[in-house]
Order: structure tokens, then sequence, then C-alpha cells
């Protein structure tokens, strides 16, 4: 009889312990880092999309997942001390949504938090931030969106647009280090193809914005494109302002510019690129390695046309675009 209480004690007492390590597992909230290049009110829209794609999978902010939020405001130089105020707090993870110099940054900060990229900046394994698409190895892994290869599809979308198209001033930072691979290694040999002449600006601050279009008034080019990048970004409201007073037909490597007023987006669709990144998340939370998961290359893309901006410049998108278009703003 004293045996079977015992039994039935130790029976109680596991069951108990039990139940307290699931209420505990049930309770556990992860902390997630979450580093921007740009300032909280443009990052928003980015943010709010993973917030979504990561509510699909079951994570919840304030409920199991708590996201600590550090934004650069287009300044390269904040970083390291960002990334390393990150690193302080132990969070489980970072996710950088910027460019590659941004994943650098959070690299250097720690060799074992693991950190998920989103897209944007230079091809990774060039950058050196990976080893390999298929073997990342180290710490970082996440989605690659091929910003700088989509350049010549765009010169490509906007010759459509304007048969007639010859000269294209391209807007870029030369900080910023995806900006010149593209301008250098990808623009040209597409530019060739198309016959197209470029017109190079150096965008270092936003005072050059209007020092540029007041000089492109004397140029005279019939298209523009913008490159992507934190300065850029944070200033596209102007850019697209003073794109449309000069009635340039524009094309932008950022989606975000064409929901300002725009003319022209094409690039990785960004509801997919959350999708994808929030599975990162997901993984590495429930126990993968970065090292073992294989980066990944956008496999959905979108065309955006703003037809409000082309009624406002005087230009008549071709019904064969507009079919073809993704998404058309009127």
């Amino acid at each position: 009889m004293k045996a079977k209480f015992v039994v039935y004690a130790l029976l109680a007492l596991i069951l108990t312990t039990i139940h307290l390590v699931e209420a505990q597992q049930a309770k556990k909230i992860h902390r997630i880092g979450y580093l921007s290049n740009i300032d909280a009110a443009r990052e928003s829209a980015i943010s709010e999309g993973l917030r979504l794609a990561l509510r699909e999978l079951g994570y919840i902010e304030g409920q199991n997942i708590a996201i600590e939020y550090r934004y650069a405001e287009g300044k390269p130089d904040r970083y390291p001390d960002l990334a390393a105020e990150l690193v302080r707090l132990s969070v489980d993870m970072i996710v950088v949504s910027g460019g590659s110099s941004m994943v650098r940054a959070a690299k250097n900060a720690t060799k074992t938090i693991p950190i998920v990229m989103m897209g944007g900046g230079d091809d990774p394994v060039k950058a050196g931030l990976i080893e390999s698409l298929a073997h990342p190895g180290g710490n970082v892994t996440g989605f690659s969106n091929l910003a700088t290869e989509f350049g010549g599809k765009r010169l490509e979308l906007l010759k459509e647009v304007i048969p007639k198209l010859s000269h294209v001033a391209v807007l870029y930072d030369p900080t910023t280090r995806s900006n010149v691979f593209e301008l250098k290694e990808v623009l040209p040999a597409a530019a060739r193809a198309l016959g197209l002449t470029l017109q190079p600006w150096e965008v270092q601050s936003a005072d050059d914005i209007d020092k540029i279009f007041a000089s492109l008034g004397k140029q005279r080019p019939n298209g523009l494109y913008v490159l992507r990048g934190p300065l850029m970004n944070i200033n596209r409201k102007r850019i697209v302002g003073l794109a449309l007073k000069s009635r340039l037909p524009s094309m932008y490597a950022n989606r975000e510019y064409v929901e300002a007023g725009g003319l022209m987006y094409y690039g990785a669709d960004d509801a997919d690129s959350y999708r994808r990144v929030a599975y990162y998340v997901d993984r590495i939370l429930k126990g993968a390695k970065p090292a073992d998961l294989p980066v990944e290359q956008p496999t959905k893309f979108e065309l955006v046309i703003n037809l409000k901006a082309a009624k406002q410049i005087g230009l008549i998108i071709p019904q064969s675009m507009l079919y073809r278009a993704d998404k058309v703003i009127k």
C-alpha cells in the first residue's frame, strides 16, 4: 500500500513537472532584433508586412514574440552601434532590413546570434557575407532579392514604355556599394543592348537632389532611373516630385517610390519576400541553424505602374504594358 502511494506520488510529481514545463514553454517570448537602415515612419509598411507574415505562422507581437526595433535613419555610421545594442540585449536573432553594409555591421557585432537578411544590396556571396547560397555557413542566412540584378530589366521596361528613349539619367549614391556595382557592372551592358546612353549623377546629400534636377533641365535626358539605398529612400518624395515636375518618365528600384507618386517599379514581389523571411524566422526559432538554411532568391516579381503619374507628365502607357502590370495605380 505504501509502495503504491509512492508510485502515485511520483507520477503526480512527474505530471506536475511536465505541465509546468509546458506552461513555461507556452509563455516563452522570443526576442527578435529588427535593424532598419531608414526611419520608423518609412519602415512601417515593411515591418508590418513581416509582422503579418509571422502572424500567419502563429507568431504574434506582444504574445509570443517581442521585437526590438532600431532605425539608422539613413546614416550608415550608426549601423555598428545599433547592431551592438541589439547584441547587448541578447536577442534570439537579428532581422536586417537593409543592404549588405548593414548585414555586415550585424555580422561584425556577433558570430553567434542568427542574422536573417530581408534582401537588398549586393550579392551576399560576392559581398563576403556568406560562403554560398546553398551553404551559407556562419550565422547569416535569409533572402536575397537580387536588387542590383534587376537593373537591365528595368531599363528594358522603360524603353518599352518610351520607344524613343535614348538618354537615361541614373541617380545613385556613391557610398552605397550595391549602387556602384550596378552602375559599373550591370547597367552598361544593358544600355548598350538597348541603344541607350547613361548619365550617372551622384547623390551624396539631400541638397544634391535639387541641384541635379536643375542640371537635368540643361542635359535634357528623356528617362530617369533611381537606384535604391537609404539616402534615396529617405528623400523619395522629393525625388518623385521633381521627376514629375520635370516631366521625366521614371523607373524606380523600390516600390515605395511608385506608391509615393512615381511612375514605374519592377522587382521582387514584396508580399512573397516577407513570407520567405518569416519562414527563416520560424525555422530558426524552432532550432534550425543559419548555416544549414540555404539563402533564397525571389521567384515572384511584380511590375507596378502609376497611371496618375503618367497622366501628370503627359505619357500614354501602351495597353500591352498595362496588361502585363501586376498592379496599376489609377
